[in-house]
């Protein structure tokens, strides 16, 4: 869970961002070391985002990144048995990513990366609280495609990947099967040869996906 964890934002720091201001690249590295389990990397990194906060409290990236944090600590107080922590840091990470979004609704450096943690959190979550989750998440991948779209060609294939089965995993997983069988059958179109593809092909024949072939495919952490 810590790697998969890890590799969750990567899909925010490729790719998508060119045109903006970069952010990730001051946080990145703490945040993915303190998400595999270096709790050293991940308080320098919060830091980093305290300071910025500091600095400008409507740092959209900051607030995004510093709640992606705390909804990780989130994560490390429940395996540790203490719902009680573990639920305030959850409503805190929440809305910190929520705050960052509606500061700043159409960053795709705010949205991919809530919707990239919300979506994979998804599947370790009980599902009276998933839904929700996967319902904000593909919102968030919907936006980004909107920013984005309909040509997503120019994009690396990891971005374009990720962007693409977050989005026809979340549809198949809410329910609408209609949806999630376009996108699957767009990335065998358009994705062939690729870990995605594969992920697509399994999904067409079994009409579900496990969740390491659902994201993070093809990333240093997804083998």
């Amino acid at each position: 869970m810590k790697l998969k964890f890890a590799a969750i934002v990567l899909i925010s720091s490729t790719g998508f961002l060119m045109s903006q201001e970069r952010f990730d690249f001051k946080v990145r590295n703490y945040f993915f070391a303190g998400f595999a389990g270096d709790a050293a990397s991940l308080e320098k990194g919060m830091k980093i985002c305290d300071d910025a906060l500091a600095a400008d409290p409507k740092n959209a990236q900051a607030l995004v990144w510093h709640g992606s944090g705390v909804f990780y600590e989130a994560g490390q107080a429940f395996q540790k048995g203490d719902s009680q922590q573990g639920m305030e840091l959850w409503q805190r990470g929440l809305k910190e990513m929520s705050d960052a979004v509606a500061l700043d609704p159409d960053a795709p450096a705010v949205v991919i990366p809530r919707g990239a943690v919300l979506l994979t959190a998804s599947h370790f979550t009980p599902p009276e609280m998933a839904r929700q989750l996967i319902q904000t998440g593909v919102q968030d991948f919907e936006k980004a495609y909107q920013l984005q779209g309909p040509d997503l060609s120019r994009l690396g294939t990891h971005p374009r990947g990720e962007l693409m089965i977050g989005l026809a995993d979340g549809y198949s997983r809410l329910g609408d099967q209609e949806k999630a069988q376009q996108w699957f059958e767009r990335i065998q179109k358009e994705m062939p040869g690729t870990p995605y593809a594969k992920s697509a092909a399994t999904w067409l024949e079994t009409k579900s996906l496990e969740p390491a072939q659902a994201g993070c495919l093809g990333c240093h952490t997804g083998k």
